[in-house]
């Protein structure tokens, strides 16, 4: 069995967003979304087991909250190779791992196709932008993008929440404090609270996982700070849904007040399989107008994505019209355009 170093450098030069290692299996990394064997050797309990040690020895840490809780998240570099983003956890008993592979560098957002006025958002100042989409849907990715477009063009102090650090950014005209959790600080919410207190001018917020952390963050969005932050949602209405339900029955018209005043952006994306065997991202774009601020307040989400749909001239976009774009512009096929629309029956008629 070949050693870790071998499996890393192989997911680096063969492009592979994630490796993995379980028992029972070859080790499997994952091309354009389609997880292949790197060979024919299956691996068992004690092979993945020494892959996993060899991962914890890479990033210096220790195995304890893997043995004690059956799952860890840890990230490491390899200099001149890669950072590495690790999940490692016990299944049918023995220990497996999944490790996403990350760049160096920050990617260049135009090679990604991540629209401009994506990337516009880092000229906002306040307010509250969400990026949602599922897992492995690259909102870390546009997270990093919109950060690196704010560093190269305000003096500001940054500050990033994440778990675990992904992407390193190096300070340019402004300064960047990254804290990692669990390693710079308890979780999520203490991180939020402090960071207040560290006279942030932007923040990045890894995830928001509880109502008392999306309250948090209205606040710091509510004085005068720009909070970007992520959501496993799909679309703006269900991300307004989510956060919203998330509290406690008797709190949530406050919230939709709240909320209706704070939110300035929801970008949601996903990755649809492109024409020439590549990914490609479709985005949804809703930017806050009086029309939405008045439909979240009274509670009329499910009519969002009409204004969206009507929202063009503000700079909006459905998921739909995306789609249809990216068909017209030959990067998807028909059956694609169709398999990933929100409303088929849409897409069928634009289609033809």
């Amino acid at each position: 069995m070949e050693d870790l170093t071998y499996y890393l450098q192989r997911a680096v030069n063969d492009r592979a967003s994630d490796l993995f290692f379980i028992a029972g299996s070859p080790v499997c990394e994952k091309l354009e979304k389609v997880v292949q064997h790197v060979n024919d050797e299956r691996l068992f309990s004690p092979h993945t087991e020494e892959l996993v040690k060899q991962l914890y020895i890479q990033a210096g840490r220790s195995t304890d909250k893997l043995m004690e809780q059956g799952d860890d998240d840890f990230s490491f570099a390899v200099p001149g190779l890669a950072r590495f983003r690790v999940n490692t956890y016990r299944q049918r008993g023995s220990l497996a791992a999944v490790v996403r592979v990350v760049a160096f560098n920050i990617p260049n957002w135009q090679e990604l196709n991540i629209p401009e006025q994506v990337i516009n958002l880092a000229n906002q100042t306040s307010g509250m932008i969400l990026v949602t989409g599922t897992a492995g849907s690259g909102k870390s990715t546009t997270q990093a993008c919109i950060i690196d477009q704010i560093n190269k063009t305000r003096a500001c102090h940054i500050v990033t929440l994440e778990d675990p650090i992904e992407y390193l950014h190096r300070n340019q005209l402004s300064i960047i404090s990254q804290r990692e959790i669990a390693i710079d600080t308890n979780d999520y919410l203490a991180a939020l609270r402090a960071c207040l207190r560290q006279a942030p001018d932007v923040i990045l917020l890894g995830e928001m996982r509880d109502h008392e952390t999306i309250r948090t963050a209205m606040t710091a969005a509510e004085t005068g700070h720009l909070l970007i932050a992520t959501l496993h949602t799909s679309g703006a209405v269900n991300t307004v849904d989510r956060i919203v339900d998330s509290f406690p029955e008797g709190q949530q018209e406050q919230i939709r007040v709240q909320l209706s005043m704070v939110l300035s952006t929801v970008v949601s994306q996903q990755l649809l399989p492109a024409s020439d065997g590549t990914l490609v991202p479709a985005y949804e774009i809703m930017h806050m107008n009086n029309n939405i601020r008045t439909l979240i307040r009274e509670n009329k989400s499910h009519q969002i994505d009409n204004a969206i749909t009507t929202g063009s001239r503000d700079g909006m976009i459905s998921m739909d019209q995306s789609i249809y774009n990216l068909y017209q512009a030959g990067k998807i096929s028909k059956q694609t355009a169709l398999d990933y629309a929100s409303n088929r029956e849409y897409i069928q008629r634009r289609l033809g």
